[in-house]
């Protein structure tokens, strides 16, 4: 029997996978939390053989949790059961020791082989957050920004201008516009907004 602990902020949501679990014979639900903070608390007491974690939560955060449990639990098998799967989203979650990844438009078929395929010690992602990492690990690897760089970018995202940015930094408009040339180059973007939105993904900004 494969004991399974639901961590979700939302009833209803932890409502509807307790059912779909709760229907296959070869698995328990142990107890559910509302937070990660909660999650570290519960799996203390319950140690469950697979966690489902939502990923953004009030009350502490599925990757905040993930971490936590680990290190006191090394054995838990933690899978990420979320809407969001952005490039940095999805490497926080496996960086943090996530034993899967799923969206939450899973087939209950695919999420209840996940959990057995996790409580065998497998790793088990959704279709399209494998390809996002295959992508990702097959992309020549990024050159880092500076940290003026990063300073530049980082008030192109509050909306400064050019001019704002160079009376900010005490710098002149020129060097601001070639800080940004280098920031593009670097980020395979040709605007700023694209440039911002890819240091976002990235885990840059």
């Amino acid at each position: 029997m494969i004991r399974v602990m639901i961590v979700d902020d939302h009833p209803v949501v932890r409502e509807g996978l307790r059912g779909m679990l709760d229907a296959d014979p070869g698995i328990t639900v142990a107890g559910e939390a509302g937070s990660g903070d909660e999650a570290v608390i519960r799996d203390r007491d319950l140690k469950p053989d697979v966690t489902l974690m939502d990923l953004r939560m009030p009350g502490g955060d599925g990757v905040s949790a993930i971490t936590r449990i680990l290190a006191g639990r090394p054995e838990a098998r933690i899978i990420v059961l979320t809407t969001y799967e952005s490039d940095q989203d999805i490497v926080r979650a496996v960086e943090a020791g996530a034993a899967g990844y799923l969206l939450k438009d899973t087939s209950r078929a695919d999420l209840l082989g996940a959990v057995a395929a996790a409580a065998r010690g497998e790793t088990v992602l959704s279709p399209s957050v494998a390809t996002r990492l295959v992508t990702r690990l097959r992309a020549p690897v990024a050159e880092s920004l500076s940290p003026r760089e990063t300073q530049v970018l980082s008030l192109v995202a509050r909306g400064l201008t050019n001019a704002e940015i160079g009376r900010e930094l005490f710098i002149s408009e020129t060097t601001v516009k070639t800080h940004l040339l280098r920031v593009f180059g670097k980020l395979g973007v040709s605007d700023r907004t694209a440039a911002v939105t890819t240091a976002l993904q990235r885990g840059l900004l």
